[in-house]
């Protein structure tokens, strides 16, 4: 799912932000709606977040703005547990008597939506909206199967690098400007303090180590034939791997500790004053500011692999979109617009920390809130997303790249031989995801 990626959580709650759909409906029977009524009631399922009530607050005041314009409908917002929510909407897709109209869902589980029949192609509505056009590419690309639309992108979520001033200083070092500096780095300072790891890593934070692939010129996959088929073990990928687990080792980031490692553990680790980096997203400020590196850190974006450049980063987030059961769907897509929208999308920012998914609402955000700006650059040097398939689920369920990385860095496999294996499985996948 993706799922997310708030600024008010706290350390422990980190595990929601980035993460990806462990499970999705089977496919079903259509179920489209053979009525668009223009009254009655609408459900909307939104995700439950930690310390709901700024939410709460916000989303009430757009359903308010809706039935203004509406007087004949109303709507009625449930906040669902976010662990729960794979069975919810599964039922859901298959039972449209008892669905909403509405659903808050994590980016990456889009083409799964599809898939199973379960959310409707907005292409038409979306193309017509005024605001949409301010939609950056990239977190539209997320709502987006095989050319059309399947939602409103919501807030959009991605990681940049977290680095100590005041150990930086100490030793002289400089943030780094490229991904050869960065781990030269991370290698210096725990060196000079064997006590810290200069970047924490992890194992399993696939989303931390996309971008060392990327910024190398490597894809997870690519599409031929109407069908994706998987390049991670591709000349330039492996470069990617080779780089990003070369910082496992007593020289950085011993990998018997690092391995086992996700994104929450390698940002509690920084945050806890364990690290001297960390690669860590918007979300995770309000996690670092309660932590021991408050007050001497700063935030730069990951470097690339020319000087100056910056590393392509997952672009994370959720979106809304209508079910194709719903009953009210012209009613439906309105208040998709009014939860999606701009003004709600900048009130959610100064509330929860979401980073708006239009340009100029992020813009204005930067210039809000300082911390922001990398990234801000982030997103605006490019950022990447998962391949468009059903397929992605069960490749990220089955921890097929935490595996691949794990196997090199614990000495099992070298890189051809493990990015190979992941070659394999990832197919295997979309092959059977059609």
């Amino acid at each position: 799912m993706k799922l997310s990626a708030r600024l008010a959580a706290p350390v422990t709650a980190l595990v929601l932000a980035g993460l990806t759909a462990t499970a999705c409906a089977p496919q079903t029977s259509d179920n489209s709606a053979t009525k668009d009524e223009k009254s009655g009631t609408l459900r909307v399922w939104l995700f439950q977040e930690v310390g709901n009530k700024p939410k709460e607050k916000v989303v009430d005041a757009a359903v308010a703005a809706f039935r203004e314009r509406h007087q004949g409908a109303k709507v009625e917002v449930e906040y669902i547990p976010v662990e729960t929510r794979a069975q919810r909407v599964k039922a859901a897709f298959n039972d449209p008597k008892s669905a909403p109209d509405l659903i808050e869902y994590g980016n990456t589980d889009t083409a799964g939506y599809v898939k199973d029949g379960g959310l409707a192609d907005v292409t038409e509505e979306f193309r017509a909206w005024d605001e949409a056009k301010d939609t950056d590419p990239t977190a539209e690309q997320s709502a987006t199967v095989d050319g059309k639309i399947y939602g409103a992108p919501f807030f959009v979520g991605v990681r940049a690098l977290y680095y100590r001033t005041d150990v930086f200083e100490e030793l002289g070092l400089s943030a780094p400007r490229s991904q050869a500096e960065l781990i030269s780095t991370a290698k210096k300072v725990h060196q000079a303090k064997p006590g810290l790891y200069g970047l924490a890593v992890g194992g399993a934070y696939t989303y931390g180590a996309m971008p060392f692939v990327w910024a190398n010129g490597g894809e997870l996959a690519e599409k031929s034939g109407g069908s994706f088929r998987a390049t991670v073990n591709s000349p330039a990928a492996r470069k990617g791997i080779e780089a990003y687990t070369s910082l496992f080792g007593d020289d950085n980031c011993p990998a018997a500790k690092c391995a086992p490692m996700g994104g929450n553990a390698t940002v509690t680790a920084f945050a806890s004053g364990k690290a001297a980096m960390a690669i860590g997203g918007d979300f995770s400020h309000a996690a670092v500011e309660a932590g021991a590196a408050k007050g001497k850190y700063a935030v730069v974006p990951l470097p690339g692999v020319k000087e100056g450049s910056v590393a392509p980063a997952f672009a994370g987030g959720n979106n809304i979109g209508v079910l194709k059961s719903s009953s009210h769907r012209t009613l439906a897509v309105d208040l998709m617009k009014t939860i999606a929208g701009k003004d709600t999308q900048a009130k959610l920012f100064d509330a929860m920390g979401f980073l708006p998914t239009y340009t100029d609402v992020l813009a204005d955000s930067a210039r809000k809130q300082p911390f922001v700006e990398p990234f801000v650059k982030t997103l605006g040097a490019g950022a990447k997303f998962v391949p468009a398939s059903p397929g992605w689920a069960q490749i990220d369920s089955s921890l097929v790249l935490p595996t691949m990385f794990q196997e090199i860095v614990s000495g099992r496999k070298d890189v051809d031989a493990a990015s190979d294996d992941a070659a394999k499985k990832m197919d295997a996948a979309f092959t059977s995801a059609g």
